[in-house]
């Protein structure tokens, strides 16, 4: 089951949005009508510039770059936006991507400007209806959290967390890193699973980083896309974190410190 609450100290640290889909040659053109329309809650805005490379990889092989034409090899135009919160947008002609690091729910609460589903739906849908996108290849949702490591000892850190982590070879006291990956199919779905301890400014942390994608999805279908990939995540997180009234569920209970 999903976390169905908002906590005073939720232990998420930064949440990430993204779709790809063909190249749309004529986005130039339309990217002023978008930028019109989401202009109130994302006022910042600039015009990037970067360079794209293309690899081959083989068994034994070095990446090497592909040669390309003059015109492919040309500097990618990047549209960025900044909302007053800090959340950023980035647009190009075959990708739209939202990072944040304010928002803290994804749908609960009453205050719409706070829910990171709320956003997407007002970026995505504004982008849907102005470019007339029919089709997404890949739709990501991915959730980055610095959890707390209290006393770093085996019997703590279990009580705390469900890792993966091989503890019957290394004793969490001896560690100065460590770093667990996986992916796993879910369906049609896949969840991309990362655990690493580390210190972030001088304290033991776990970071577990979720990234939940979908491929091949109607354009009109990508909100209930994205609901299904928060809820895949949500549930993993709570099994990682025994969140289910355990000492981190304590944990983000509290009032943080000023």
């Amino acid at each position: 089951m999903a976390i169905n609450e908002i906590f005073p100290n939720p232990t998420v640290k930064q949440v990430i949005f993204q779709i790809t889909f063909p190249n749309l040659f004529y986005l130039e053109n339309r990217i002023g009508e978008i930028q019109e329309r989401i202009m109130k809650d994302f006022p910042k805005s600039k015009l990037l510039h970067r360079n794209t490379f293309r690899v081959k990889l083989g068994i034994g092989q070095a990446m090497e770059p592909l040669q390309e034409d003059p015109v492919s090899n040309s500097p990618e135009k990047l549209w960025q936006f900044e909302s007053t919160t800090g959340t950023i947008l980035n647009i190009t002609t075959n990708s739209l991507d939202m990072s944040s690091a304010s928002h803290k729910t994804y749908k609960l609460g009453n205050d719409d400007n706070k829910k990171f589903r709320y956003a997407i739906e007002q970026v995505v849908g504004t982008f849907i209806e102005v470019s007339k996108l029919p089709i997404i290849n890949r739709i990501g949702l991915r959730y980055i959290d610095y959890c707390p490591v209290p006393v770093k000892d085996n019997k703590t850190f279990f009580e705390w967390y469900d890792s993966k982590f091989p503890v019957n070879q290394f004793q969490i006291a001896d560690v100065e890193s460590m770093a667990f990956r996986a992916i796993v199919k879910k369906g049609k779905y896949t969840l991309g699973y990362v655990e690493t301890l580390a210190q972030i400014k001088g304290e033991d942390k776990l970071i577990l980083d979720f990234d939940g994608t979908a491929t091949d999805i109607r354009a009109s279908d990508y909100l209930e896309t994205t609901d299904i990939l928060h809820e895949m995540i949500s549930e993993e997180f709570e099994r990682t974190t025994r969140a289910d009234k355990g000492p981190l569920y304590d944990f983000m209970s509290r009032q943080p410190k000023r």
